[in-house]
């Protein structure tokens, strides 16, 4: 198996001394994990942040043996994790999808649109600019993996053009928030969405 292309870092879990297991998502061949070694290295360690674009060149002998990975920076993400609310939505988008696709199966569409939500966090100048991307981001992972919403269920913040006013952002996000809890993230709703809850809750006061 050898494998190099531009992916978006999802999540890092630290691995014996000095490497780490890094999940990633790719747009042609879904979500790959691989091993870095040296990952924990102050070299390396900047590259491997949720949300950054890099090239990955994964290489393994067999196909159920972990690849190494070997990764080149393309875009950071270090400076939104400065700010407090574009932080904690990097990290809810990435563990989102990092804890709800299975390995290795393509989503070009999610690849894409989670690709166009991290850059909304980066440009927008404040969190009303990016918060209903998340919510339509967290529908089209619905709709991907087969829990997709009727049309008519959802409330017009999702479904019209129109700017919406902050009651109607977190309307859609509750309602995306439950079939999330309901349909994909059953048997790990407990870690998973305390970092959604962290957000929803830093929104609501931002904007109280």
């Amino acid at each position: 198996m050898h494998l190099r292309v531009e992916a978006l870092i999802l999540a890092i879990r630290h691995h014996g001394e000095h490497g780490a297991i890094v999940r990633a998502l790719t747009a042609e061949h879904g979500l790959q994990a691989g091993y870095v070694r040296g990952g924990r290295s102050t070299r390396i360690r900047p590259i491997l942040q949720p949300a950054n674009r890099v090239i990955g060149e994964w290489r393994a002998r067999t196909d159920d043996q972990l690849a190494s990975l070997a990764v080149e920076l393309v875009t950071s993400r270090a400076p939104l994790y400065a700010e407090p609310l574009p932080a904690l939505a990097l990290e809810w988008v990435t563990t989102l999808t990092a804890a709800a696709l299975p390995e290795a199966q393509p989503y070009p569409r999610l690849y894409a649109a989670l690709d166009g939500t991290i850059g909304v966090i980066a440009a927008a100048p404040a969190a009303r600019g990016w918060a209903l991307a998340l919510a339509r981001y967290e529908l089209l992972v619905l709709a991907e993996l087969g829990y997709g919403l009727e049309r008519e269920t959802l409330p017009p913040a999702l479904t019209t053009g129109v700017a919406p006013e902050w009651d109607e952002i977190f309307e859609a996000l509750a309602l995306t928030g439950d079939a999330l809890a309901r349909s994909i993230l059953v048997d790990r709703r407990a870690v998973t969405l305390d970092a959604r809850a962290r957000l929803v809750d830093r929104l609501k006061r931002a904007v109280a």
